[in-house]
Parts: C-alpha cells; structure tokens; sequence
C-alpha cells in the first residue's frame, strides 16, 4: 500500500475527487485506488477506471489537452 502525503487530484466515472492511497493488485491484476470524491463519498477505484487532473500550481496539465 502506498499512501500519498498530498492527496492526488483524479477523475472518476462518479466525478472529481482526490487519491488518498493505493493498494498493489498484483501481476496480473489493477491496483485499488481509495478516492474521497468532490461530494464526501469515500470509495475505491481500479487503475483503469481514474485519470489524473492537472494541477496548474505546478503547471501540469492534464493528458491531451493543447498547451
């Protein structure tokens, strides 16, 4: 398990949240992603169901998006 100091800002199918830690799947599994949504909710998520959101502070943009 890895726990992140300063939570990770994601995209979920259920909205916006943030990554609080995340736990190995294995080999041949997706790992489990723990993310507090924008609405409270606490929930887990697998790898191939988050994406990651820019953070402008530290001028890192979101996957595809034309500087």
């Amino acid at each position: 398990m890895l726990e992140f100091r300063q939570p990770l800002p994601v995209v979920t199918p259920l909205g916006e949240g943030y990554a609080l830690y995340v736990e190995s799947g294995g080999a041949f599994e997706n790992d489990r992603w723990c993310v507090i949504l924008d609405d409270s909710r606490i929930l887990h998520f697998a790898s191939n169901q988050l994406s990651y959101v820019g953070n402008a502070t530290l001028e890192m943009k979101r996957p595809g998006l034309k500087p």
